[in-house]
């Protein structure tokens, strides 16, 4: 079972490409927590299971999460990343 992670870095519109977000700027969302993103990937339709204690390297190992995602071999991390940036963004609404 490959697991992928995904990172609130990720989804920041705070943060430029090189620091770490790979969704465009018009999907980013401010601050985004791994509650918000693991709810996303339950509504895409995959298993998320949180880790908060882990720290993104580029974000000076500010300890905001990770989540990871199982089962979800038959979709690209960017795919993947990209719905799930669409989600985070209804939630907010």
């Amino acid at each position: 079972m490959v697991e992928k992670v995904l990172w609130p870095a990720y989804f920041d519109a705070e943060k430029t490409r090189n620091e770490g977000r790979r969704v465009a700027a018009e999907m980013a969302v401010d601050e985004p927590t791994v509650d918000e993103i693991a709810q996303a990937v339950q509504q895409v339709g995959y298993d998320a299971i949180i880790e908060r204690d882990k720290a993104y390297s580029r974000e000076n190992w500010d300890e905001r999460g990770r989540v990871l995602v199982q089962n979800a071999d038959d979709s690209t991390k960017n795919d993947l990343i990209q719905a799930v940036a669409a989600y985070v963004a209804a939630l907010r609404d």
